[in-house]
C-alpha cells in the first residue's frame, strides 16, 4: 500500500516545468511590447495637461491685467504678484495652486512673452524626452502652439 501511495503523489517532472516556462516565456515576449513605451505615453501626457493648466491661469492673467507675464516675470506671475514692469494692476491671483515647475522629464518648462510662434501672447513648451529644443517623434517638444 504504501508504494502505491508513493506512486500516486508524483510532482511535476521536468518536462512539465520546462513546458510551463515556454509557455510563460512566449506569452511575456507577446505582451510586454504592448507595455513598453507607455511610461513615456504617459508622461506626455502629463506635459500636455501641465500646459493645458498653466496656458488657462496665463489667460486668466491676461483677462485679468490686459497683457501675459513678461519672460523675465515668468510663471511665477501666477502665484505672486510681479514688482517689475509692467506691474499688473489688476492681478487677482494666485492663479495656481501650485505651478508644475518641471516637466515628467525633470526639465523646467519654457516660457517665452512675447512667443516667436505667438508673437501676440506667449509660447510654452516642454523641451521633451531629449531636453533639447527641436526634435521629431518621441523626442519633440511638446507646444503651446501646434
Amino acid at each position: 500500500m504504501m508504494q502505491e501511495r508513493k506512486q500516486g503523489q508524483g510532482g511535476f517532472t521536468l518536462l512539465e516545468l520546462v513546458l510551463v516556462m515556454v509557455i510563460v516565456g512566449i506569452l511575456a515576449a507577446r505582451l510586454v511590447p504592448n507595455f513598453v513605451g507607455r511610461s513615456e505615453d504617459a508622461k506626455r501626457a502629463r506635459a500636455t495637461s501641465d500646459l493645458e493648466t498653466l496656458s488657462t491661469a496665463l489667460d486668466a492673467y491676461e483677462a485679468d491685467n490686459g497683457f501675459y507675464p513678461t519672460t523675465n516675470q515668468g510663471l511665477m506671475a501666477l502665484m505672486e504678484q510681479p514688482t517689475g514692469q509692467p506691474i499688473p494692476e489688476n492681478w487677482k491671483g494666485p492663479y495656481l495652486r501650485r505651478i508644475p515647475k518641471e516637466d515628467p522629464w525633470g526639465n523646467p518648462f519654457q516660457y517665452r512673452s512675447p512667443g516667436f510662434n505667438n508673437s501676440t501672447s506667449y509660447d510654452l513648451y516642454s523641451l521633451g524626452r531629449d531636453g533639447r529644443e527641436g526634435g521629431a517623434g518621441p523626442d519633440a517638444d511638446i507646444t503651446n502652439w501646434d
